[in-house]
């Protein structure tokens, strides 16, 4: 046996850890804070976040359970309360009805996603991920000890990801599709047809679980409908997991809770991985989404609608500026030009753009704006410009992008 001569934290850190980083808005939050503290006034557009207030009576209800001392611990993965305001959103939105037994409710969506990979996937197992593709699913099953298999979906229409793409990603390891449409970062959404063509996929491969991260369910546009893959396959129900939560839709990111739906015996197995990790959600968070998933849903409409009006509005400003070349994404809040033009270009200091990320380092220390490069989705050269701002701060950004884009030879 060789002796590991490590020493320090070398020696104590885990080699599972050489599999993850900080995530790249991390790093732009951290770079924006430094820049910030210097006086320099920077608009932040690389954050997933409604600017939103969360609405008045979901803030109420959440006054109400501490006034009324549910201040305590609960069940691990959610009261019944919260699990019954689950089991009805589901069937009132989405024609789908799960036991108590088959929900489960986590201190966000991204805990649902992490107990289910931790859960499931060990050595070998493979994960396949549509790329572009938030990148905490990548670590996560990285950190499983899981191996991801992309599917590329930027050469498609609207990058949706294409059924024959599924088919030539399937072997005989591949445990899950992990799905989430509409997308972060594209704003890609799967219609019927879409749909239809993947779960005959999955059908032929009974091996295949799906994973379907819904938490962008309530922002499609032009009239479009959110339509479920067990909606579409009903076949598919004892293998897949739908997860989701209320951060986005109700603006509750801080609220931190997620919830998921799927087969009774993965429910509690991602239960016993929360209960060794966090134990059970905020006691007044849990309160509070039960107002949200129960009470006056309005807001949620007029929240959609102001997402739009300014996904038009920051879609037209970009095709105003050389070099970026941006579709009409159908939801959630996010753009995602095309920056290869602007790649070989040079700054005004002399220095090379060789890369989205350096356009997106440009664009925040030349323009005061911060965007995340498309390398952080596994699909490059993109940049991700978020919606989830002011129409005077989208303004004064697409603005200040256009100033610095024109200063690049």
């Amino acid at each position: 046996m060789t002796a590991d001569v490590r020493t320090g934290w070398d020696r104590m850190a885990a080699r599972r850890l050489s599999r993850i980083a900080v995530s790249p808005m991390g790093k732009l939050l951290a770079r924006t804070s430094e820049l910030r503290a210097a006086g320099i006034d920077v608009i932040n557009l690389g954050i997933g976040e409604p600017d939103f207030a969360t609405p008045r009576h979901i803030r109420h209800a959440a006054t109400t359970a501490m006034n009324s001392g549910d201040t305590k611990y609960t069940t691990v993965d959610g009261t019944i309360a919260v699990k019954k305001a689950v089991q009805e959103k589901f069937h009132r939105e989405n024609g789908l009805d799960f036991s108590l037994a088959e929900i489960g409710v986590a201190n966000g969506a991204k805990q649902s996603l992490f107990n289910a990979i931790i859960a499931t996937v060990e050595e070998g197992d493979e994960v396949i991920i549509p790329l572009p593709a938030w990148s905490s699913y990548i670590d996560m099953v990285e950190l499983a000890g899981g191996t991801v298999v992309t599917a590329d979906c930027t050469a498609n229409p609207g990058f949706t990801l294409d059924a024959a793409d599924l088919e030539a990603a399937i072997t005989d390891r591949t445990k899950w599709l992990l799905l989430n449409f509409p997308n972060n970062p594209t704003g890609a959404v799967l219609g019927r047809s879409d749909l239809e063509a993947i779960a005959a996929v999955l059908v032929r491969h009974p091996h295949v679980w799906v994973l379907s991260d819904d938490i962008y369910e309530h922002l499609i546009f032009d009239g479009g409908k959110f339509i479920s893959i067990l909606e579409v396959e009903p076949a598919l129900r004892g293998r897949c997991l739908i997860v989701n939560g209320v951060s986005k839709a109700y603006s509750m990111t801080g609220w931190r809770i997620g919830y998921a739906a799927g087969p009774a015996q993965l429910i509690k197995a991602m239960a016993a991985v929360q209960s060794q990790a966090t134990s059970n959600p905020s006691s007044i968070g849990q309160a509070a989404a039960c107002a949200a998933l129960l009470e006056d849903q309005s807001e949620v409409g007029l929240m959609r609608a102001e997402f739009e009006k300014r996904r038009n509005l920051v879609v037209d400003l970009l095709a105003g500026i050389r070099g970026l070349s941006c579709p009409r994404p159908l939801g959630a809040f996010y753009v995602f030009p095309n920056c290869s033009d602007l790649i070989g270009s040079r700054t005004p200091s002399g220095a090379t753009i060789g890369s989205d990320d350096d356009l997106a380092s440009y664009l925040l220390e030349e323009a005061a704006v911060g965007v995340i490069p498309g390398s952080a989705f596994g699909a490059s050269p993109y940049l991700r410009l978020s919606i989830a701002a002011s129409e005077d701060a989208l303004r004064t950004a697409l603005a200040r992008i256009r100033s610095a884009v024109d200063k690049l030879s």
